[in-house]
């Protein structure tokens, strides 16, 4: 498809259409973060008109989010960026958190993992942990388990959300209610001052059913989430047996946890 050359020249992408140059704007955003919509109507060569009803679609589906003069994948206090942002965003850092928060997972342990691209990395490296179960909402963290020797794997269901790539809701929050698992994994975007923090309700109300259902909690998160705040209270930070950060992390940030007393460990790269 002609959109795949967005990331090359500028002509390209627009002779697919409307839908090859939204594929074409949507990758590049991704990429980039945040773009002014004038660079894009340069280099997509149309009208700043045609590109405005672009970002227009690709907000309605939750891809990017338009502000004044521009377009951003990444998040803000009261906006969620799109799971496929958050993909590529701080991979090491991820993997760093994982591999720490790999050494509580123990064979034959039942295991809730949330939506979080964090949370994701950990359940990429549970393969070699068996038997286990492994209860997530995640539709790729399914896909990457699925099949998985000595894993067994429960899907919560409920509405698909496609910026989230998971399944919410009330039908989710209510399975989740009807379990008792060991060990649970969460990320979030924010932390500060002893609580968690997300921009979603509907995030909200799933990820406390998931600390509610565990014996355990652990909090998964690379150091952008740290000294920031968003919409909703998700949790005390107290909810969880410890708090897993990167070495990113800044002294500010690991002062406010001591403050607060929680148990946090930091991870290395």
């Amino acid at each position: 498809m002609t959109a795949g050359g967005a990331g090359g020249g500028g002509a390209g992408p627009s002779g697919g259409g409307p839908a090859g140059r939204q594929e074409g704007i949507a990758e590049y955003v991704l990429s980039a973060g945040s773009v002014p919509a004038a660079e894009l109507a340069e280099r997509f060569k149309v009208s700043l008109m045609t590109i405005h009803r672009d970002l227009d679609e690709l907000e309605r589906r939750g891809v990017v989010r338009k502000f004044r003069g521009g377009v951003t994948a990444q998040p803000s206090g009261v906006f969620e960026s799109n799971v496929a942002y958050r993909r590529k965003s701080m991979l090491a850092e991820k993997n760093a958190v994982a591999e720490r928060a790999l050494a509580l997972v123990e064979p034959g342990m039942a295991v809730m993992l949330d939506d979080s691209t964090t949370v994701l990395a950990l359940a990429r490296r549970l393969a070699g942990i068996t038997p286990l179960t492994v209860v997530t909402n995640f539709l790729e963290g399914l896909n990457l388990l699925a099949g998985a020797p000595g894993i067994r794997l429960m899907a919560l269901g409920g509405d698909h959300d496609p910026l989230h790539d998971s399944f919410l809701g009330v039908a989710c929050v209510e399975a989740i209610e009807s379990l008792s698992v060991d060990l649970c994994f969460v990320s979030t975007s924010a932390i500060s001052g002893g609580f968690a923090y997300h921009q979603e309700q509907h995030i909200v109300s799933v990820k406390r059913a998931m600390i509610a259902a565990a014996a355990r909690n652990v909090l998964l998160l690379d150091n952008t989430k740290l000294s920031r705040v968003a919409l909703h209270r998700l949790a005390p930070l107290s909810a969880f047996e410890r708090v897993i950060v990167d070495a990113g992390a800044s002294a500010g940030a690991l002062r406010d946890l001591d403050e607060h007393k929680v148990n946090y460990e930091v991870a290395s790269a």
